[in-house]
């Protein structure tokens, strides 16, 4: 049965879809860009600090469905400057075991929404 997962902690989606959704013992998560939930301000600060927001929301989201990054099996991470790619692997590889970290794909885009330079989505499993 499909469930919707919703959290104050993390950004409220801003298009008709769901922060994240669990499927069985799968969990799908939407992509998560950098915006302060308490606040709803963009934290563009700098690439780093960016990033950090971003896995902050997704860290959010995960303990909602009762995860943690241990569940994590595949991200999806979708960047607007490849050249930003050092510092945004090095503040996602802190929220990681590197024996234990999921599959990955790092895709540069055209745009994202907002603005932003960074944004993630993941899929975890219990």
């Amino acid at each position: 049965m499909k469930k919707i997962i919703f959290t104050e902690k993390a950004p409220a989606p801003i298009g008709p879809y769901n922060q994240a959704v669990s499927f069985g013992n799968t969990l799908f998560t939407s992509g998560q860009i950098a915006i302060n939930p308490e606040t709803g301000d963009l934290v563009l600060d700098d690439i780093e600090t960016e990033t950090k927001q971003v896995m902050e929301n997704m860290k959010a989201v995960l303990e909602e469905a009762g995860m943690t990054f241990e569940n994590v099996i595949k991200t999806s991470i979708f960047i607007m400057d490849m050249n930003n790619f050092a510092k945004i692997n090095t503040v996602y590889g802190s929220y990681f075991d590197e024996k234990t970290a999921p599959a990955r794909e790092t895709v540069q885009v055209a745009g994202l929404p907002k603005g932003v330079n960074v944004e993630i989505s993941m899929i975890a499993m219990k």
